[in-house]
């Protein structure tokens, strides 16, 4: 899940007949905030303004303020608290991102993950995606797993988590249906080998789907965070870049705790815990850092 891309949307009259006042913004930067932990700085003010002109339309409101004021109180907000969702969130993403870090998660993290789980003589491996967008990511590591294990998988009980904040795109992972180009980054042979092609779409085979489960979570939500599954690796890529120092360390934090001990944190290959936390162990590897929980 990556948030607010400066792609602008198309042109519109509308939207040149109506533009956010500096005190409008900041009440709808300072409730985006507060709702699900995105800060859109000052000199994004115009992607505020792009994006909400389409719904401020549909609604038939006639400002921001009045936008401002319909998600405090209509009795309609909860269903556009949604909406706003979906229309601050962009997704770009696709299978089999970062090959290096993905190299390490197969040889080092999940394969550490598995024997040590088979010393214990558990089968019981739990993975949290958090900010899956429409699906590739934890998809990705089902197939990794599937690689890995091959028919043994069967006798394994795994449950990848994915969550994302906008419904709109679980709808779409849920499906498993892809485009030529969210396998862009994907080796051939797994094509071949893990999705049916269905005219211009690729088909994802129900035994990786049925290792994914997915649901809608806010990050910024504490409740949300503590019932996820304890996981031995999360994976959040792409995510924590655009929340301020705050609202990182809180996320951070609710990893950490999930994370069982030993336990394994990946993030974006441009993101770092650097002045966010200490209390992972960085470990580091050729095109990636790992953040170990170790106790």
């Amino acid at each position: 899940m990556s948030m607010l891309s400066s792609t602008p949307l198309s042109a519109s009259p509308f939207r040149k007949e109506i533009k956010v006042s500096d005190e409008e913004f900041r009440q709808l930067r300072d409730f985006i905030y507060a709702q699900c932990g995105i800060f859109i700085a000052e000199n994004r003010k115009y992607l505020i303004e792009n994006r909400l002109a389409i719904r401020i339309r549909e609604l038939s409101l006639h400002s921001y303020g009045e936008y401002y004021n319909f998600l405090r109180f209509d009795s309609n907000r909860r269903a556009e608290l949604t909406k706003l969702f979906e229309v601050v969130t962009t997704n770009e993403t696709s299978f089999f991102r970062n090959p290096p870090q993905l190299q390490i998660f197969q040889d080092v993290v999940l394969k550490g993950a598995i024997e040590d789980l088979r010393k214990s003589n558990q089968k019981k491996l739990r993975i949290w995606s958090a900010g899956c967008s429409t699906g590739e990511e934890p998809y990705t590591i089902a197939i990794i797993i599937h690689e890995l294990l091959r028919q043994e998988v069967l006798a394994w009980d795994i449950k990848i988590t994915a969550n994302d904040l906008s419904e709109a795109v679980l709808v779409s992972a849920r499906r498993g249906i892809y485009s030529e180009y969210s396998l862009r980054t994907t080796p051939k042979e797994i094509i071949a080998k893990y999705f049916a092609k269905d005219a211009q779409d690729y088909k994802l085979d129900p035994k990786v789907k049925r290792l994914v489960s997915f649901g809608q979570i806010n990050l910024n939500d504490k409740l949300q965070l503590a019932r996820v599954d304890r996981s031995h690796i999360v994976f959040c890529r792409n995510v924590i870049i655009y929340f301020d120092d705050d609202m990182k360390r809180r996320v951070i934090s609710a990893f950490y705790d999930n994370l069982l001990p030993g336990g394994a944190l990946l993030i974006g290959h441009s993101e770092s815990l650097h002045n966010i936390s200490r209390a992972f162990k960085p470990e580091h590897h050729k095109g990636t850092i790992i953040y170990r929980k170790t106790v």
